[in-house]
């Protein structure tokens, strides 16, 4: 398993808005230039994190986007969901992979498994206020 560097990015522009949001919307050339992302690709990592509610943005004068919650309520698997196909580190225990025919006999299912929950667990103890 490797975090694409759409995901990498993802957190920290979730890292830069939750800094810098105050009281105010937080305006995409900022988190660009802070970042050192180009405005084009920081439209391809925004969208997804605005459908699925992470964040709010708005357009004009003093817009820009803002979190929807405390930094406390995001986990890190949440941010990471949306940006990576899959977390798991095999094939066989990917969502919604089919039933793996050798699972019965496989002498490494458990080692797989518990590595799957390591990650699982290590994504959900981290939280954006973690990082501020």
């Amino acid at each position: 398993m490797m975090i694409s560097t759409r995901g990498r990015y993802a957190l920290r522009v979730m890292i830069d808005i939750a800094t810098n949001q105050r009281d105010g919307y937080v305006p995409m050339k900022d988190v660009a230039l802070r970042q050192g992302l180009s405005l084009k690709y920081l439209e391809q990592i925004l969208p997804p994190l605005t459908k699925h509610g992470l964040l709010v943005g708005i357009q004009g004068k003093g817009g820009g986007y803002r979190l929807t919650r405390e930094p406390k309520d995001y986990h890190m698997s949440e941010v990471l969901s949306l940006t990576e196909k899959d977390l798991a580190p095999v094939g066989c225990l990917k969502e919604g992979a089919p039933a793996c025919e050798r699972k019965g006999l496989c002498k490494t299912i458990a080692f797989w498994e518990g590595m799957d929950k390591v990650i699982k667990d290590y994504l959900e103890s981290y939280t954006l206020a973690d990082f501020l």
